[in-house]
């Protein structure tokens, strides 16, 4: 099997040796490798091309979804893998996924791991990185930071939808789930993915992703399950029921208790568990709070853009 690796990348300057150094480090190493910039202006475009095995294409201006596209089209192999170049590759990463392909898969789903530097880092990748064991295959989105596929199942679901500037990927896994293709859950294909900073950029990044599902029309049930429990939480409070809040604060519970017990898992000192107990449920109101604000943001644009 010949296998291209394709990467989108802007401004990764401090990032994009690490990436390579670990696409060299592959045990199987990908056949093509090929990069698209968006349009760096930090040096990100000179350091690939001292590196003569890449090809690598300038496009300034493109969204991920276009560059993806246009790099998935100059590969040459009909084995695509897919990364972004700010991601560092466990080192049997593209074997996991080959030979899952390999076994007849349309779409290998590989999985994803954090890297945090700081306990707000880490707070956040337990809110947002359920662990392998939680997955359910069939019902699983993979990130396309870690997932690979034929050109095949690239052509039938139309690629990535290039008038959708966030939530590209999870678009085309719909896409692939109403083909009803073979897509398997690849867990120890692991990419290490970094987490936003700090809640501006935390706030940012989910306000776009929930803006994307409402510009697609993805997830409506969710989103809805979301303005019902924080509404039914507020006619609570005006109400002053004591069994509507206790109700709500019994799911909360479970609900958030899990990604407590995922950030334990990740944090070592004692005082950071103890921190990490009401700062894991503050977090994802804040959470939930962006995606509430970028979906109704992402309704108004479908609105206009249809009309």
């Amino acid at each position: 099997m010949k296998l291209s690796l394709v990467a989108t990348v802007k401004d990764a300057a401090d990032h994009i040796e690490a990436f390579l150094d670990s696409v060299r480090a592959q045990t199987l190493p990908p056949d093509e490798i090929v990069i698209v910039d968006g349009g760096s202006t930090d040096g990100t475009v000179q350091i690939l091309k001292r590196h003569e095995d890449i090809a690598v294409l300038e496009a300034p201006g493109a969204t991920i979804a276009r560059g993806r596209n246009l790099g998935i089209e100059v590969a040459t192999h009909d084995t695509i893998a897919v990364s972004d170049a700010d991601c560092v590759l466990a080192p049997e990463w593209l074997d996991h996924l080959a030979r899952v392909l390999e076994g007849g898969a349309d779409v290998a789903m590989g999985y994803y791991r954090p890297v945090a530097a700081s306990f707000f880092e880490e707070i956040a990748a337990a809110v947002a990185i359920p662990e392998p064991g939680e997955v359910d295959e069939e019902r699983f989105m993979p990130s396309s930071r870690s997932i690979a596929f034929t050109r095949n199942a690239f052509e039938r679901a139309g690629g990535y939808p290039e008038w959708l500037g966030v939530g590209e990927d999870m678009y085309l896994n719909h896409r692939w789930r109403d083909l009803y293709l073979d897509m398997r859950f690849v867990p120890d294909a692991v990419a290490y993915w970094r987490m936003r900073p700090d809640l501006a950029s935390t706030f940012a990044q989910y306000f776009r992703y929930a803006e994307g599902d409402g510009i697609a029309g993805m997830y409506p049930e969710r989103h809805a399950l979301r303005f019902a429990t924080y509404g039914a939480l507020a006619w609570g409070l005006t109400r002053r029921n004591p069994w509507l809040l206790g109700g709500l604060a019994a799911g909360a519970a479970v609900w958030a208790g899990r990604r407590v017990l995922r950030a334990f898992a990740l944090l070592d000192r004692p005082l950071e568990k103890a921190a990490a107990v009401p700062a894991v449920p503050g977090l994802i109101a804040m959470i939930d709070v962006a995606k509430m604000a970028g979906y109704v943001s992402g309704l108004w644009k479908r609105s206009r853009r249809r009309a």
